[in-house]
């Protein structure tokens, strides 16, 4: 069968509602007429019934991505609030076939013999998600779940436009700008009332909570970075954490968590509690100490001061590592330009797996995005799309979105990298953001091939998406791979010397990193697991005993926290993936841009999709089960 044509985007902007309708719309539509013939009585060999569910699982997947992505890209805010509408409704249409109880007899009906292994897992995971749906409970009981379901979608949109849209700013003396780069000031002028307006954009947010030496402006931008959301979301997640709640009841389960974790890696929720555990205690006195060193320096500037706050780590973790390891992140974002970033990361991680980025002039929703054809050998295997920067109404994180599911022989598989990097000089994390962001991208690519919609793409276990991603942050610390692309403005790239230095810094500042995603994994977890009355004072209570850092008073920073809409309970997924990813940098022992080892994990890890276990893709790379060791190891270099 031959491979349909890339998506073709309006070029006039009138035309907008009428590609929704033809392409989200038509897509829903139908997959509800394959699911109607799946019900119609025709005698059909499982191999049959299969094929039908897979076509409508490429149709609803078609719809579902391209609501979702243009939700939160489009810069017409009618067009993303129509796109969410379409989001809601395949989300409603995936919880009405789950509850099908006609349907449901159908796929029950059929069998496992003679099926070749793609196909019999499909088989086992539709009728587990039949199952988890509710599909085998009493008719009232079936009406109520397909109620919460829609609730919680609803909800759950509602949250995320109100984090997407929820920017705001403060105004500050151009003087109270010290510390901050000469590029950043110049981008940054008085208005006509002479001050200075920052946002809690990150292309403000993190030069100010890193340079500005003024602690009142690092302190007023972050208030109101964790005020984000609030107090609309308060109500919000408040009601979507009892829905949630009600759903796992009414499926059997004591809580949300052990229904969400049943399906994943980690297995259930009590193992997600036993992380949390075994984390806090290796992490505990490395965080400690690292407080204590930003403390003492603290005090040197302010005497007395009693506390580090979240306005004050950044600042003071690059002040300890400039003085204390030479490195200067003034000196180093003088070499992460993003117009050489972008090239260069893209063409490490192009040779190292082997494939080739194509530009391509082709329509989008914004002239900012570019457009490039992924190709291996010369042939065709995906597109990519690349929104960078930030503008309003725009999702306000990084992250990769799905375009086109792709599908072996049928689609080819198209995403979008959706990030907020700034136009002039990078960061150092915005670099290992890239590299982190643009592997979920190439997973997405490079296992869209797979027959089934179910295990296309990055479709693994929840829990292992982010490993493949971390991973590649490595390439991000090596002096070879940044000397490829980063250059100053002279043209000289950036010295081995100095990535040596920014390496040793990094090892400080690890228990405090680690302990605050172990404390936003707590309150992930904590939140879901028993639905609070009371979600300041019960996140206040988690910061107390997992945050590394004084909590600052009045902020609301769970009304922002936009993963517990798609993540729920699992934020766990962070750390856990971090352990094997950890793990899986071990199999380059013989070097990162080793072109054999590139090859052999692409085929390992990232071909499959999700037509394995996570558990036996890893063993197949490393030749052997997933270990805690390596990860440990990196934690007690800090």
């Amino acid at each position: 069968m031959s491979t349909a044509e890339p998506t073709a985007f309006p070029t006039d902007g009138a035309a907008w509602p009428a590609f929704l309708a033809g392409t989200v719309d038509a897509s829903l539509d139908d997959a509800r007429a394959l699911l109607a013939r799946l019900k119609d009585g025709t005698s059909r060999t499982t191999t049959e019934v299969l094929d039908l569910w897979n076509d409508a699982d490429i149709a609803i997947a078609r719809g579902s991505s391209a609501a979702h992505l243009l939700s939160e890209v489009h810069p017409d805010a009618d067009l993303r609030a129509a796109a969410e509408e379409r989001a809601q409704a395949a989300e409603d249409l995936v919880t009405e076939r789950g509850l099908d109880h006609e349907l449901w007899q159908v796929l029950a009906a059929t069998d496992a013999e003679g099926l070749e292994p793609g196909a019999a897992r499909v088989r086992e995971h539709v009728l587990r998600d039949f199952r988890r749906a509710g599909v085998d409970r009493s008719a009232e009981d079936r009406d109520r779940l397909r109620a919460l379901a829609q609730r919680c979608t609803e909800l759950g949109l509602e949250f995320s436009r109100n984090i997407r849209d929820g920017a705001r700013s403060v105004r500050v003396a151009p003087e109270q700008l010290d510390g901050l780069p000469d590029d950043f000031r110049a981008e940054h002028p008085a208005g006509e009332d002479g001050l200075v307006t920052l946002t809690t954009e990150y292309p403000d947010l993190l030069p100010v909570r890193t340079y500005a030496t003024d602690p009142a402006v690092r302190l007023a931008l972050t208030f109101e970075h964790q005020c984000i959301g609030w107090p609309a979301n308060e109500p919000i997640l408040a009601e979507l954490l009892r829905l949630r709640a009600e759903r796992a009841t009414l499926l059997g389960y004591p809580d949300w968590p052990t229904y969400d974790a049943e399906i994943k890696m980690i297995g259930s929720g009590q193992a997600i509690a036993d992380l949390i555990e075994r984390l806090d205690a290796l992490t505990a006195a490395p965080a400690a100490r690292d407080v204590d060193v930003m403390l003492a320096r603290y005090r040197q500037d302010v005497p007395g001061a009693a506390a580090v706050t979240p306005a004050d780590n950044l600042y003071y973790d690059q002040i300890i590592k400039n003085e204390q390891y030479d490195v200067d992140s003034r000196e180093v974002r003088e070499y992460f330009r993003y117009e050489a970033v972008k090239p260069g990361v893209l063409d490490v991680v192009s040779r190292l797996f082997g494939i080739t980025l194509q530009p391509v002039d082709a329509p989008t929703w914004h002239g900012d995005v570019e457009v490039y054809d992924v190709t291996d050998d010369g042939r065709v295997i995906g597109r990519v799309y690349l929104d960078m920067h930030p503008r309003p109404g725009k999702f306000n994180h990084a992250a990769q979105f799905s375009l086109v599911p792709g599908i072996a022989g049928r689609f080819l598989p198209e995403g979008a990298l959706v990030c907020n990097f700034p136009t002039g000089l990078m960061e150092h994390d915005d670099v290992l953001t890239f590299f982190h962001e643009l592997g979920h991208l190439v997973h997405e690519v490079l296992g869209g091939h797979q027959p089934w919609a179910m295990f296309s793409g990055v479709a693994t276990e929840w829990d292992f998406v982010e490993a493949p991603s971390q991973l590649l942050e490595e390439w991000g610390w090596d002096a070879d791979v940044l000397g490829s692309f980063a250059t100053n403005a002279a043209g000289e790239p950036i010295p081995a010397a100095l990535v040596a230095r920014m390496r040793a810094a990094d090892a400080f500042g690890r228990g405090t990193w680690t302990r605050r995603q172990l404390n936003f994994t707590a309150l992930s977890y904590g939140l879901h697991a028993d639905p609070p009355a009371d979600l300041a004072a019960y996140t206040a209570e988690i910061d107390a005993r997992f945050g590394p850092f004084t909590p600052i008073p009045d902020t609301h920073q769970y009304a922002g926290f936009g993963h517990l809409d798609g993540y729920g309970s699992a934020y766990y997924t962070y750390l856990w993936s971090l352990i094997i990813a950890k793990d899986l940098r071990t199999g380059f022992a013989s070097g990162l841009m080793d072109p054999v080892v590139g090859r052999a994990y692409r085929d390992a890890i990232l071909a499959p999709g999700g037509s394995a276990d996570a558990a036996e893709l890893v063993e197949r790379f490393l030749g052997r089960p997933s270990s805690f060791d390596a990860f440990a190891g990196w934690l007690a270099e800090g």
